[in-house]
């Protein structure tokens, strides 16, 4: 152990983390980034193949982007965002209204994505209240969501190593059982499926319409669940039935936005159109914390009044709007227009499944590899046949993850899923290292030659 690891040691406490785990495996220092690599004190790269909890779009000290960064920091660094603004924010509230669905014509800024929620249930709620739908107070959520970690967002949350100590803490939310395509109930197959287990949260809603205000879903992947992959006819009927009761539906994004699934947004791939949608992230293409929380007209217009009417959205960040931030956010939504990211993306999607699928239908341990735009994933079971996982408390994620970090790959492990999500900038040779090492550390763990 390092003197710097030492130091860490004495004085942080890293998240989502048991502290005890540094005593034998204390935190990798990292000293530098280029491109999609990382460079610890010792000069050893890491490929981030998950793009340093997904955020990551562009690569490591991205060149256009520190000019941005530096250009901005010589104009404003930060200001009030109450009765001012500034040009970066306005310019990235037109350029998201202008590629997010239609329908989205208002931006509430935020600065992470926990809090882009906290916004999305609150100005739900108050909506409702103002609109004279007073018994509309409830939000809905499906099995393993999960939102975000402030407490309005574990509510609405379903993972229990996330919410469960805060139980007696968190509102009350309805929860219904939601799709799980590798462990289908109804037989069916991802790739034509018809969205059978939808009945679950259709009866629930027909049921309790008049307590909801709104649905809050991940589109097409459920994220911390384990990068679980659902096809775009569930959020067509999801739509369908909250404008049927009215109540609202809110996309939250902020890990399947701008480009991860193969397309700007994830709802594309359903043609629908949210109420709210909540986004941060990739943003800032992992360089500056920013959210935003975008709204219909019709829910701007519910608080749009005299000031005595009370009907403003009392919500505020220190750090709204921070121009720097935008900055960056206009820059990399720059990149992605200028340099065609996301046709590029679709070649190195395919070769992502070129050099996985295979291998995964042949392995002993590996009960599917599922994959949508450059999101991919394999999950680890005991048996194949049954499709039985191992007990989280074997931690086999966990061991394969620290093997992979020894041979150079950054594979940090949702539980038992060991999943891909690099940056853009990925090359061929990029892809070629980050599968193979996937396989040879998930080899290396079971004792396959």
């Amino acid at each position: 152990m390092n003197h710097w690891q030492q130091k860490d040691l004495q004085y942080v406490w890293h998240p989502c983390s048991q502290m005890k785990d540094y005593e034998d495996f204390p935190p990798i220092v990292i000293e530098r980034g280029e491109g999609p690599y990382l460079y610890d004190m010792e000069g050893k790269a890491y490929l981030d193949a998950v793009s340093s909890w997904w955020v990551n779009l562009f690569g490591h000290s991205n060149k256009r982007i520190n000019e941005a960064i530096r250009r901005q920091c010589e104009e404003l660094e930060h200001v009030i965002f109450a009765n001012f603004s500034h040009k970066p924010a306005i310019q990235l509230a037109e350029k998201i209204v202008e590629i997010t669905p239609p329908g989205l014509q208002k931006v509430f800024f935020a600065d992470n994505g926990s809090s882009a929620v906290e916004v999305a249930l609150k100005l739900s709620y108050q909506y409702h209240q103002q609109a004279g739908h007073g018994a509309k107070t409830k939000f809905v959520a499906i099995s393993d969501a999960y939102h975000g970690e402030t407490l309005g967002a574990l509510a609405v949350g379903d993972l229990d190593l996330y919410s469960r100590v805060f139980e007696k803490l968190t509102m009350r939310t309805y929860k219904a059982q939601g799709p799980d395509c590798f462990r289908c109930a109804y037989g069916q197959r991802r790739e034509d499926c018809s969205a059978q287990c939808f009945e679950n949260l259709e009866k629930l809603v027909e049921e309790k319409h008049q307590e909801i205000c709104g649905v809050i879903i991940e589109p097409l992947i459920q994220g911390a669940a384990g990068m679980k992959i659902y096809p775009p006819v569930y959020l067509r009927r999801l739509r369908e039935l909250c404008s049927e009761y009215n109540i609202h539906l809110i996309a939250d994004e902020i890990a399947v936005g701008f480009g991860r699934t193969g397309k700007m947004f994830a709802c594309e791939h359903a043609g629908i159109s949210p109420d709210l949608m909540c986004l941060s992230k990739g943003l800032t293409a992992g360089y500056l914390p920013l959210a935003l929380t975008l709204v219909t007209e019709e829910i701007y217009q519910a608080f749009y009044a005299d000031y005595r009417e009370l009907k403003a959205f009392m919500h505020s960040h220190s750090y709204t709007g921070n121009p720097i931030a935008c900055a960056v956010a206009n820059e990399s939504l720059n990149i992605f227009q200028e340099e065609n990211i996301l046709e590029k993306n679709r070649h190195k999607s395919r070769l992502i499944a070129l050099l996985s699928r295979e291998k995964a239908e042949n392995h002993p341990y590996i009960g599917e590899f599922r994959q949508l735009g450059m999101v991919g994933a394999l999950e680890l079971v005991e048996d194949k046949r049954l499709k039985k996982g191992f007990d989280w408390k074997e931690r086999v994620g966990y061991q394969i993850y620290r093997i992979a970090l020894g041979k150079g790959v950054l594979l940090r492990p949702l539980g038992n899923v060991i999943y891909f999500m690099p940056p853009y900038v990925v090359d061929e040779k990029d892809i070629e290292f980050m599968v193979n090492t996937a396989f040879a550390a998930i080899n290396r763990y079971f004792g396959i030659e």
